[in-house]
């Protein structure tokens, strides 16, 4: 069959997808990128917050109406939704003839063996252990990065999130398993590793009685082929001395950290079941940049939280000013269904909400500006992203951004360069968000 798939959400379900890519196309399955084309499709969903839910629900009811006019003849929605409202969704859009749980995605193949032969088929395992791959991914991102999930799950139940019932318990990936991905990504031309999991902090505790990942970036760094490894998600109060000390020793690892704080708040962070005070964070960020001077800090802001007044606001607004994270992003509170938040008093009302996130992105940016004037002059290696059109001029990252989410730095040249080089680049400009740079013979 020729099947569209759609990958709906983060980046730990876009490694689902790649994987059930390279599922599908081991069983004789082909692949198109347009809807009209398609025998099946495959929709990844997500329903972490509303606006992603309706995303979701909103690609599903469209793809749908491939399946009314006759040219799609499977339906298929896996992922977060299909985990979260499996008999809403097969009751309610009798278009879809699969529903598959976010453990049981490595059934896509048979899942569609079963449609051929006329029937619905819906899968749910247990959200335990991890789902077995008997094929290798196929790679959605371009070919010189790639995510590696190096868990599933999370044990920590903070009060606004739903991703404990619908992923289940914390599970990491064996070190084995992962290096052998790892080796198998860098053959196939990757540079760039990128960690993520719902908490990567939490690495081999369940497999190895104690925080491995320390370990297992020892092991990353020795993958011939890969040149950066990026670590997303640290739960702050998770950062230890053996991880730092990983990083600093490492060449490969970038000194770039994802760390998402929520907020600083004490009794706001208490109320989202956070487990550091404002006194901690200051403390581990401080920590941080004493021991890896050149870090980048990215974090991640939860704005209009229940309970939240505008004076807490405003004393997250002069620790940000203080702090000076290099990387940021904000998102209004959602209340999502079955989470502890959603009943809570204080629901602030939507337009506050936005307002304070727009004024904490405000402040950000002009944070991001003053620290992009500061490098002008260094001299910092680049992994080349493509080419301007009609331009002789490349756009490419630094080891302070990650793909999608960070800024980019342009460079003028005539030469000749691929996606995937690392050119060494002089910064010599500045943007809110981006960097202006030159090529260094």
């Amino acid at each position: 069959m020729r099947v569209l798939v759609v990958s709906l959400g983060c980046d730990k379900n876009l490694v689902d997808t790649e994987f059930m890519i390279g599922t599908l196309q081991a069983s004789g399955h082909t692949f198109t990128n347009e809807e009209d084309e398609a025998d099946a499709i495959v929709i990844n969903s997500c329903c972490f917050i509303n606006d992603a839910k309706e995303e979701s629900i909103n690609t599903i009811l469209e793809m749908a109406e491939y399946k009314k006019l006759g040219s799609c003849k499977a339906l298929i929605v896996t992922g977060c939704l299909a985990e979260r409202y499996r008999e809403e969704i097969i009751t309610e859009i009798p278009e879809v003839d699969v529903v598959l749980g976010t453990n049981s995605y490595e059934e896509i193949a048979r899942a569609l063996e079963e449609v051929q032969k006329g029937k619905r088929y819906t899968c749910y395992h247990s959200l335990e252990g991890l789902p077995v791959h008997g094929a290798k991914r196929s790679l959605t991102t371009g070919g010189h990065y790639a995510h590696l999930k190096i868990a599933e799950g999370c044990d920590k139940h903070c009060s606004y999130c739903i991703i404990p019932s619908i992923r289940g318990a914390y599970r990491s990936v064996p070190m084995e398993d992962l290096l052998a991905q790892a080796r198998y990504l860098a053959a196939q031309g990757v540079k760039e590793l990128i960690l993520v999991a719902q908490e990567t902090t939490l690495y081999g505790v369940d497999l190895y009685g104690g925080k491995s990942l320390h370990k297992l970036l020892d092991r990353l760094n020795e993958v011939e082929g890969i040149q950066w490894i990026r670590i997303m998600y640290c739960y702050p109060e998770e950062i230890y001395e053996e991880l730092i000390a990983s990083i600093k020793r490492n060449g490969k690892v970038c000194h770039y950290l994802d760390m998402p704080i929520q907020h600083i708040n004490d009794a706001i962070l208490k109320r989202m079941g956070r487990r550091t005070t404002k006194a901690e964070l200051t403390e581990a960020i401080a920590h941080l940049k004493r021991e890896i001077p050149d870090i980048a800090l990215r974090t991640t802001l939860i704005s209009g939280f229940p309970g939240e007044t505008q004076e807490m606001h405003e004393e997250l607004m002069r620790f940000l000013n203080e702090v000076e994270f290099d990387r940021l992003g904000a998102f209004p509170y959602s209340p999502e269904e079955g989470t502890p938040a959603a009943e809570f008093t204080g629901q602030i009302e939507e337009g506050q909400k936005e307002k304070w996130r727009d004024e904490i992105m405000e402040l950000e940016e002009e944070i991001i500006f003053d620290k992009n004037e500061e490098l002008k002059g260094r001299e910092l290696s680049v992994m080349i992203e493509g080419r301007v059109d009609g331009e002789n001029a490349y756009v490419g990252r630094t080891y302070r951004d990650a793909p999608e989410i960070d800024g980019y730095i342009f460079i003028n040249t005539d030469e000749q360069l691929m996606t995937g080089d690392f050119v060494k680049v002089r910064v010599t400009g500045a943007y809110e968000y981006d960097l202006i740079g030159e090529m260094i013979s």
